[in-house]
């Protein structure tokens, strides 16, 4: 069954607008588990804009669903990992100016490095995603260093999805959608899970559910943006009812 993992970084951006101590995220990441949420994400960006290394020891501590830390590959986050051990790091791209992630990572231009943080992470217990643009030549370098989850840039689809009207079967939403159905392909055939996620929201959501294989869709912010104003927990209900149902009458066609 699809699952979907909440990322409630923007929770604690909202906090620290304020430099305050609210809202919690521990405590949205309780409503987000209430919701049907099947884990958290968090980014403990190197600059700490919004998540703060309290917010993740206390995540660690009192959430009981999985956690998925989102990590650049520096020492100290490989620290951090090693030392809260979530369940599953996520390899990403951070860059300072930029507002969220703008891309995947390149991992076959460091593969020395990452298989390297791979290995020490995986060696605590924690299983190893990265996050990856749908190209080949990053398909199989995340093989090479050893990941076990690739987690799929859905950003591009997201934007031809919004700049094409809202058009599911536009010519570029579709060639997008091939796009992420093909790595995701290439993905299982390798042996490694296939996740997706980044910009998808209660609008563009359906179609990528439905692509053969995919396991995880991580969304944050248009989840919190809902919860602003009906709260957290129907916020996630509703995402999930929309990705389990669009998983389950993609299998259903399936077997037909």
């Amino acid at each position: 069954m699809i699952e979907l993992g909440v990322n409630i970084d923007h929770v604690a951006t909202v906090r620290q607008a304020r430099r305050t101590y609210e809202p919690d995220p521990v405590w949205a990441a309780v409503e987000a588990h209430l919701g049907g949420a099947d884990g958290i994400t968090v980014h403990l960006r190197e600059d700490r804009r919004h998540i703060q290394d309290e917010d993740v020891r206390r995540l660690r501590e009192l959430t009981h669903i999985k956690l998925n830390l989102e990590m650049a590959a520096t020492e100290e986050m490989v620290a951090i990992a090693g030392r809260i051990q979530p369940e599953m790091a996520m390899l990403v791209p951070e860059g300072r100016q930029e507002i969220t992630t703008e891309g995947g990572l390149d991992i076959a231009g460091r593969e020395t490095r990452l298989r390297d943080v791979v290995a020490r992470l995986g060696a605590g217990g924690t299983r190893v995603s990265v996050f990856i643009d749908a190209d080949p030549r990053q398909i199989e370098a995340a093989h090479r260093i050893g990941a076990s989850v690739c987690e799929v840039h859905t950003g591009p689809y997201a934007h031809a999805f919004h700049s094409r009207g809202r058009d599911a079967e536009s010519p570029a939403v579709l060639a997008e959608l091939e796009r992420l159905r093909t790595a995701g392909e290439a993905i299982r055939g390798l042996g490694m899970r296939f996740n997706a996620g980044h910009a998808l929201n209660y609008f563009n959501v359906e179609p990528v559910a439905q692509l053969p294989g995919v396991r995880e869709l991580h969304i944050g912010h248009a989840i919190v943006s809902r919860a602003v104003f009906v709260g957290m927990r129907e916020a996630v209900r509703e995402m999930k009812g929309l990705i389990v149902h669009a998983a389950t009458r993609a299998a259903i066609r399936e077997r037909r």
